[in-house]
């Protein structure tokens, strides 16, 4: 059984799951179910993921291991991005969005955006609207280093006491 992976995909599913109950206790606004499937938010999974996958080859492999090598830049590349490009690329789709909403109003525009959709094959503008961040701020990415650790840490206790 490759414990190591399992434990970077529990890390995962725990995060996630974690996000509902965390927003309702730092959020005053109402608070949909469907965050746990969303990308971005308090904690990453993507950090938890990677940190827990690290920490589980320092504790099997020890800290000078190739491996921990390998996934630890994996792992700074996957947290440095949710920061930064996938974050700007959410704010710039709700930049968008926005301006799209209040463009559309106006009977010219309209009629430009149907011919785009339409050479361009767009059938539901709707599902292409960003509604979220889909990335994540350096606090996110810290709690979710944490989680990731933790989970690693534990995943491992059980494992060893089996």
């Amino acid at each position: 059984m490759n414990t190591i992976l399992l434990t970077s995909l529990v890390a995962i599913l725990f995060t996630q799951a974690i996000k509902y109950p965390i927003a309702l206790l730092t959020n005053r606004h109402k608070v949909k179910v469907n965050i746990v499937m969303t990308t971005g938010g308090m904690p990453s999974s993507h950090s938890a993921a990677v940190s827990s996958l690290i920490t589980s080859l320092v504790l099997e492999y020890g800290f000078e291991s190739p491996l921990v090598a390998i996934a630890t830049i994996f792992g700074v590349i996957v947290m440095f991005d949710s920061m930064g490009v996938r974050r700007q690329s959410g704010e710039q789709g709700l930049l968008l969005n926005l301006l799209a909403k209040r463009r559309l109003q106006d009977p010219e525009i309209q009629a430009d955006f149907r011919r785009l959709q339409e050479s361009h094959d767009i059938d539901h503008y709707e599902d292409m609207i960003i509604e979220k961040y889909l990335g994540h701020r350096p606090t996110e990415v810290v709690v979710g280093v944490l989680v990731g650790v933790l989970v690693a840490f534990v995943s491992r206790a059980i494992y060893l006491s089996l």
